[in-house]
């Protein structure tokens, strides 16, 4: 049995312009020890999906819909009680937000932010929880724990603030840790020692990770199978070697070949992807990405297309696929000369 599966998980968000579709039927599992990445660009519904499985869709805007479901262990978390929620969140599964200047609390010392989490969860008692956030500093690369367990988050670094995120969200062993854009803000050097923190974390505890981000480089670094995301709809899932090596969707094809390349000539353009995602308070009734696709039919305006397989795991939804479209050859996605 996976450790956590979402079944036609679908999010929507009530705004003073109407309803708001950010996610619509969404259907993914994780297996323990295993780290699952979801992309697509900004305001295609990774984050909301993140903030589903951790409990953190807050009514009356925010609103689950009937009929979904996040089984973790097998057991819907949406059917939870006020203390299962309490043991799930921050004990069962954690999560590490984009900005960590903004998740952290400006107002307490860094050691008592790390102290909370130990003592709701392990039953510590206090001394046992602020010796136990010394070592969860010392572990994520802090140097000096002892002294910046008493500083406030922000006499930390950016790179350093991100590093005790990590911290207070492994400090309970979590089996599921949700890595919401955890890189972002950082420069590529400081991306490069979080990635590694996380990855040597999850080795040692046998964490499952979701790692939610736009950046395909770190999606190689540390996923096994990837989840391609696109106006709240999964178009194409499989493992890294599926998705990088052989990619089935036209939405994919066009990620891969928007990475900058090492080896383009001076002033060569970028390849970009044409056109603005569908308007979500309005989402279109056949593919999201007809209106940006170069291969688009009269038939993907009109109707989703199903699941197609290709091994498996690897699955796309796409027209491209069906026995009586035109045979269309996967583009060179490597791009520079």
């Amino acid at each position: 049995m996976p450790i956590l599966e979402v079944k036609n998980l679908r999010v929507s968000y009530h705004t003073y312009a109407g309803e708001v579709k950010s996610v619509r039927g969404v259907n993914f599992a994780l297996e323990k020890g295993e780290a699952l990445a979801i992309v697509g660009e900004s305001g295609c519904g990774k984050s909301v999906t993140a903030k589903s499985v951790m409990g953190l869709i807050k009514a009356p805007q925010g609103e689950i819909k009937s009929g979904s479901e996040i089984l973790y262990n097998g057991e819907n978390i949406l059917n939870y009680d006020k203390k299962q929620w309490q043991n799930y969140k921050g004990g069962e599964c954690a999560i590490i937000f984009q900005d960590a200047l903004a998740a952290l609390n400006p107002t307490m010392k860094v050691g008592k932010q790390i102290m909370e989490n130990l003592i709701a969860h392990k039953n510590m008692t206090k001394a046992e929880a602020e010796k136990e956030a010394v070592e969860m500093l010392r572990l994520v690369g802090i140097p000096e724990p002892e002294k910046r367990v008493k500083q406030y988050p922000h006499q930390f670094s950016g790179g350093m603030r991100q590093r005790v995120m990590i911290a207070i969200a492994f400090a309970c062993d979590p089996k599921i840790l949700i890595c919401d854009e955890p890189t972002t803000a950082l420069d590529v050097t400081i991306q490069g020692q979080i990635l590694d923190i996380i990855k040597d974390l999850q080795r040692k505890n046998g964490t499952s990770v979701i790692m939610i981000t736009h950046d395909l480089g770190v999606v190689a670094n540390i996923a096994q199978k990837i989840a391609v995301m696109y106006s709240g709809i999964i178009v194409e899932r499989g493992t890294c070697e599926d998705i990088f090596y052989k990619p089935r969707h036209p939405y994919t094809w066009a990620l891969i070949k928007s990475v900058p390349r090492l080896d383009l000539e001076n002033k060569q353009e970028l390849a970009t992807i044409q056109g603005t995602p569908p308007d979500l308070l309005n989402p279109p009734v056949g593919c999201p990405f007809s209106t940006r696709c170069e291969y688009c039919m009269p038939i993907c305006k009109e109707q989703m297309p199903e699941y197609t397989e290709f091994g498996s795991e690897h699955t796309a939804a796409c027209w491209l696929h069906h026995p009586l479209a035109p045979n269309i050859e996967m583009p060179n996605l490597e791009g520079g000369n």
